[in-house]
């Protein structure tokens, strides 16, 4: 904490704030892209996409989940920063991003007990349903792979995305862009999801 600490108390003799980028900042924030990130404290989506202050706006929670859109109104973190980042900010691109290694789609994969943990239990319930078509081949006698479980949770994210009614009219008018991303924390690869449903890897 204290090596934090110490960078914190010299931020701002590290940073320019009289340069053009900064005093832009003092203005307003004028992101490109909503970026829904897990929590996971490997997964840095500025550092993974390079972005400078105000470039992206970041949602992030554990397994990077987005909640069904509720039609009684019913507040959380999520759906704000959601309806902000779109009627407020208009950014004109979401991306959700998956990765390896994910703790929350682990416990989900392997049925962990997470008695001791309800709240985490209670939120991981959101995307357990859409991960049955994978989880059931464990019930066979197979054993779905880790990778596949992040994917297919990234693919039912942007699905429940697109069941927010600002994002379905944002879309329908052609003026927001859904993008899925599996990041691996051991080679920094972003995998990209195609129209086929598929995830890829494409070259700079």
């Amino acid at each position: 904490m204290k090596a934090l600490l110490d960078r914190a108390r010299s931020f701002k003799r590290r940073v320019d704030f009289e340069s053009d980028e900064y005093r832009k900042l003092v203005v307003g924030q004028f992101p490109e892209a909503l970026f829904i990130a897990c929590s996971d404290s490997r997964v840095i989506p500025a550092l993974i996409t390079g972005a400078r202050p105000g470039e992206i706006f970041e949602l992030r929670n554990a397994g990077n989940i987005v909640p069904p859109h509720d039609e009684h109104g019913a507040a959380s973190g999520e759906a704000a920063t959601i309806e902000y980042a779109l009627e407020v900010l208009g950014v004109q691109d979401v991306v959700v991003c998956g990765h390896s290694h994910c703790g929350a789609m682990s416990a989900i994969t392997h049925g962990a007990d997470l008695s001791g943990l309800p709240r985490v239990d209670a939120w991981l319930d959101h995307a357990r349903p859409g991960l049955e078509p994978v989880l059931g081949e464990a019930g066979a006698g197979g054993d779905p792979a880790l990778r596949e479980v992040v994917q297919l949770n990234v693919r039912n994210q942007l699905a429940a995305l697109r069941g927010y009614p600002v994002a379905r009219r944002l879309i329908e008018a052609g003026r927001l862009r859904l993008h899925g991303w599996y990041y691996e924390i051991a080679t920094g690869t972003v995998h990209e999801l195609d129209e086929d449903g598929r995830f890829r890897v494409h070259g700079s």
